[in-house]
């Protein structure tokens, strides 16, 4: 049963990221024509923008994709890191587009502050991103929160969304009071925001590929949970990481009071594997058990490598 609502829910955020994409490349065209006829750098970098957009989605599209792929002996984990490391990719192209839209700002004000700017097409094509923009983060905003991935392309949009109605203000600031120079300024705020976001991301979804420690989940205390255990003397050499968003994996060695029977351990085990599941929503666990053979009962193994 979770694996078939899983797979639903994959297809529907698949269909959901077909529409968006389709979304932002009419946006994206639209923008870079009235870029050019606005002479618009603002409208430009919201262009510009829109198509990272795009390519974050397509990705995140493929990614989805990849998950449903059924685990074989030389994938035991089947594709489920794709969404992760689509989610890295994403984030670091947020970066990217931040820098060059900073670049480019200051080459605007340095060297043509002056410059004519049809604040009219502006404005037009800058309400029609922010219609547009907003209808994909409608659509994708319920799967944002549970997925890594989504909210990747999600941060994209809602970010453009929020670019598109600073470009609006900086049209009407130029078509009232002439401010030509509010184009680029706006421009490099959009991008700093912009790489904002994009670099928590970046960590999110970085400490994930590096098995770190989920964020609000910690050793000591599902040791210290553990050890209540009558049965149980230690848990040493513990592993606890993230597989996907909602996966946690987590191992350990098991140092028995006793030297009981392999039946009565696991009996002992498949209880303690309940109470990581209610309590902690870890679902995937490896215990070890042991007696009187280990000589290093730290929670934290510190593999030694000799070089």
């Amino acid at each position: 049963m979770h694996d078939h609502n899983h797979h639903a829910h994959s297809n529907l955020r698949g269909k959901k990221l077909i529409l968006t994409i389709f979304l932002n490349l009419l946006i994206t065209v639209v923008q870079i024509l009235g870029a050019i006829f606005a002479n618009s750098l603002a409208l430009l970098s919201d262009a510009f923008h829109n198509f990272s957009d795009t390519s974050s989605l397509f990705l995140s599209y493929i990614a989805n994709r990849l998950t449903r792929r059924k685990s074989t002996k030389d994938q035991t984990f089947g594709y489920k890191r794709a969404e992760i490391i689509a989610a890295f990719i994403n984030s670091s192209i947020l970066l990217i587009v931040g820098a060059l839209l900073i670049y480019e700002s200051i080459e605007r004000i340095i060297y043509s502050s002056d410059a004519e700017v049809n604040a009219i097409l502006v404005m037009s094509m800058a309400a029609f991103s922010i219609l547009a923009n907003g209808l994909s983060v409608l659509i994708l905003k319920r799967d944002a929160k549970e997925n890594m991935n989504i909210r990747s392309s999600y941060l994209h949009l809602f970010t453009d969304m929020l670019s598109s109605i600073a470009v609006l203000l900086g049209g009407l600031a130029i078509y009232f009071f002439n401010l030509t120079i509010v184009d680029p300024i706006l421009s490099i705020a959009i991008a700093i925001y912009l790489m904002i976001f994009g670099w928590k991301l970046v960590i999110q979804s970085l400490k994930v590929l590096m098995q770190f420690t989920p964020p609000g989940i910690d050793m000591e205390a599902i040791a210290n949970d553990l050890s209540e255990f009558k049965e149980v003397k230690n848990i040493h050499h513990g592993h606890l990481w993230q597989l996907t968003d909602h996966e946690y994996m987590f191992e350990a060695h098991i140092d028995f009071e006793k030297d009981i029977p392999i039946s009565a351990a696991c009996s002992i085990m498949k209880n303690m594997r309940i109470h990581l599941s209610k309590k902690y929503n870890i679902h995937h666990t490896t215990f070890q058990p042991e007696f009187g053979g280990s000589c290093n009962s730290d929670l934290i193994h510190q593999d030694m490598v000799n070089l």
